[in-house]
């Protein structure tokens, strides 16, 4: 097996490559033509419909005769039917980035596309983390009696947590708000005791159960925080269940009651030990409103608690993503494995195990502070309606390196390091008004108060319709009935015999083997031959029955280019200077040569009768001086002459037959570029006296050998006839037998040869004894 060098392999492999890639982009060409050619495609804004591939030709008199349809294709196709560059409707997918509006932690905040139907458009965002920033922590506590104990620890927590928050702020503030349920029946005791003191079985003062009480707002004044939180009393309910997400959306929603600053962090700190109620859950009570998901404070107390659903999960996320806020669950352990299942469905949350009388609240936020932000994730939306038309993939580059396609979230993100997005926006149809509409696509990393807002153009129209009008008018105005101006030639028949004259214009007949045009007629898109699947090989136009080639390209089928660029080799040479470009390929002069370039021959000079025209013209000569420049045409540039051709180790050793029944020898170097001929002075004869010696050294070997093995053999068998006559054979013992001989029978049939031969053949028996087994010879 020979290996190519290195070099070749590269170029050969890159050549390979581009051929695959001009066949596949061929294959597409095709698909792309079979795909927009439609009779369904009947106008510019059909023909944009079938995709991104597809153009239209407004062109008048273009194609003269043939369907409308024929009009929409691709931009390729068209150029080659003959349709001018200035009247193809072939919108184009663009990304324009606004640069005026920038953001310190999100960049760039606007982007402008253009989307037509199965087209797509990508761009990068930005996301930035910032050193520090302000942060406002609201709690959001369930005061129901179980939650006595963590009430209590939540009196002298705040001051410290306020203190160990200011090392990761540069400005920290906190507010307070309580829950505990829906005070309608199933869920409290409304019994006329119990609404006013839940907890008069036990003997002691608990405030009305309530959906939600905003009691102070975010504030900077911790004296005023541990003053709100020492006067608070717990409430108490019937179901294990609490009203949670009803409070968690109007602690969102409601930013100027709850105060949430626009440039700080939003930290909404949940503490509960028990799960919320989901929004079916208040069908129990009678309540079938759904939730608007708007704020409904009156006097900070939480109005339509009694007339609208708990909200859905899907809405409590949508909320916390629009208004930035990240969410903090400091559960029971019992619960947490409920919360846990929340975090796939609520970006930017986070849920902590409360130790029993909340004694690791303090740790538990500001692990989940540092957790949330390290966190860098984006949330992106369609506008209401249009989001079944559009698909959307993200690619994530994190700043260790790592990138993952479909995934939207960068963790262990530290201050001042960036993460990228690269969004990908499709759009798989046009609304059904058509036009030009435009929907808004918002791309938004949560937790943070700025996002991108991308404008998403829908290219569904044509420009034709504003300057001229898309297709030629087809009704035209009467006419006298006038063929001349319907032959291309006098004698040649009306519209080519393919077409009926109207109005002195052609109106090609329609075929069931493809499409018939031109002004009178002549062109088509099927009589001509195939080249790669393509009439003319998609370079020329099918003109009566003959391919008319495009500028650049030549053949019967179109399929040879002019240019003989493809032919040039490495060295700047068409074809390695051995050969002829014919339709972009090389045919090599010599038929031993191959490759691309004709720059392969493994025969040319390796085999030895290669060079014996060159031997023999420097032999002709003399072996002199005169026989170099003699000798050039027929010979490699590098001729030596040597007396002792042995001492050469380095090429191939070769014979060339001489008239004079003698042999001269050279060598031929393959080790340089072009093959080096060294050429013995000194020929090596059959009959010359050194070979005659070695003939008859050799002969005279042989017969004495054979000579002395003669004798050999004469002497062994001398002494065998002397041993046997020393030793005669005894047939029968005198009755001293030999236990070791065993008697034996041979049959042997013998016939005597007289005069004539007898009747009958004689038989004779004879018992020879076998030798011993073993024994001494005496």
């Amino acid at each position: 097996m020979t290996s190519c060098m290195r070099p070749y392999c590269d170029l050969f492999a890159l050549r390979m490559l581009l051929l695959i890639s001009v066949l596949i982009l061929l294959a597409s060409s095709a698909s792309a033509d079979n795909r927009c050619r439609s009779a369904l495609a009947s106008t510019c804004e059909d023909c944009l419909r079938r995709g991104p591939e597809c153009a239209w030709c407004s062109q008048e008199r273009f194609l003269d005769g043939a369907h409308v349809s024929q009009r929409c294709g691709s931009v390729s196709d068209l150029r080659v039917r003959g349709c001018e560059e200035d009247f193809i409707e072939n919108p184009n997918v663009k990304v324009e980035v606004n640069a005026t509006v920038s953001g310190s932690q999100v960049s760039p905040r606007e982007i402008n596309i253009h989307l037509r139907p199965g087209s797509e458009a990508s761009f990068v965002i930005e996301v930035r983390q910032l050193e520090r920033y302000p942060v406002d922590l609201y709690y959001l506590v369930d005061v129901s009696a179980s939650m006595q104990d963590n009430l209590d620890r939540l009196k002298t927590v705040g001051l410290a947590l306020s203190h160990q928050m200011k090392e990761h702020s540069s400005d920290f503030r906190v507010g307070f708000g309580s829950f505990v349920d829906k005070p309608v029946s199933p869920y409290i005791d409304v019994h006329p005791s119990k609404l006013l003191n839940p907890c008069s079985d036990y003997e002691v003062h608990c405030r009305p159960a309530h959906g939600f009480i905003h009691v102070l707002p975010v504030t900077e004044n911790m004296t005023e925080f541990t003053r709100v939180i020492q006067e608070q009393r717990i409430s108490g309910n019937m179901d294990t269940p609490e009203g949670g997400f009803d409070a968690m959306l109007q602690a969102t929603v409601c930013q100027k009651d709850i105060g949430w600053r626009p440039e700080a962090k939003h930290l909404l700190l949940v503490m509960t030990d028990q799960p919320s109620h989901l929004a079916l859950d208040s069908k129990l009570a009678g309540i079938v409103v759904p939730h608007d998901g708007r704020c409904h404070l009156e006097d900070n107390i939480y109005s339509q608690t009694t007339s609208m659903e708990h909200p859905t999960i899907g809405q409590l996320a949508e909320k916390l993503l629009e208004n930035n806020v990240y969410s903090i669950f400091a559960v029971d352990q019992v619960q947490y494995q409920w919360y846990e299942d929340l975090l796939d469905l609520i970006p930017g949350s986070y849920v902590g195990r409360l130790f029993p009388k909340a004694s690791n609240l303090k740790d538990l936020v500001v692990h989940a502070y540092k957790k949330l932000l390290s966190d860098v994730e984006v949330q992106i939306g369609v506008e209401d309606g249009q989001a079944h038309r559009f698909w959307v993939n993200v690619t994530t580059f994190c700043p260790d390196g790592s990138s993952v396609s479909g995934n939207t979230k960068c963790p262990s993100v530290q201050p001042k390091q960036t993460v990228s997005f690269k969004v990908t926006v499709g759009m798989s149809s046009c609304p059904a008004s058509g036009g030009d509409q435009e929907v808004l696509v918002s791309v938004k990393p949560v937790g943070f108060n700025e996002s991108v807002t991308v404008r998403v153009r829908q290219v569904c129209g044509c420009g034709c319709t504003e300057r001229n009008r898309c297709h030629d008018d087809p009704n035209p105005s009467p006419c006298p009935a006038e063929t001349g101006a319907c032959r291309e030639e006098g004698t040649k028949p009306v519209c080519s015999g393919r077409g009926t004259c109207k109005c002195g214009t052609c109106v090609c007949d329609s075929s069931r083997f493809g499409n018939i045009y031109g002004k009178f007629c002549e062109m088509d898109d099927f009589s001509c031959t195939y080249e790669r699947g393509l009439v003319c090989g998609g370079q020329g136009r099918c003109v009566s029955g003959e391919c008319v080639c495009l500028s650049g390209w030549t053949g019967e089928t179109c399929a040879c280019p002019v240019s003989t660029e493809s032919c040039v080799s490495d060295d700047g040479l068409i074809c390695s200077g051995r050969g002829k470009c014919v339709c972009g390929k090389c045919v090599c002069d010599d038929s031993r040569r191959s490759g691309a370039f004709c720059e392969k021959c493994p025969i040319c000079y390796s085999s030895c009768q290669s060079h014996w025209s060159c031997v023999n013209c420097h032999l002709s000569n003399g072996l002199g001086s005169e026989g170099f420049q003699v000798c050039n045409d027929s010979c490699a540039p590098s001729i030596d002459y040597v007396d002792d051709i042995t001492e050469l180790v380095r090429g191939k050793y070769c014979l060339y037959p001489s008239s004079d029944k003698c042999q001269y020898r050279f060598l031929v170097d393959l080790a340089s570029d072009r093959p080096q001929l060294h050429i013995s002075r000194h020929p090596v004869c059959v009959w010359s006296r050194r070979y005659f010696k070695t003939f008859l050294s050799a002969f005279l070997l042989t017969v004495t050998l054979g000579l002395g093995m003669m004798a050999a053999v004469r002497q062994l068998l001398r002494a065998r006839n002397h041993w046997s006559q020393s030793n005669p054979e005894q047939p029968f013992d005198d009755g001293h037998k030999d236990p070791s001989f065993v008697p034996s029978t041979n049959e042997k049939t013998i016939s005597y040869r007289r005069d004539r031969l007898p009747n009958h053949p004689v038989e004779m028996h004879s018992h020879l004894p076998k030798m011993p087994l073993s024994g001494t010879w005496q």
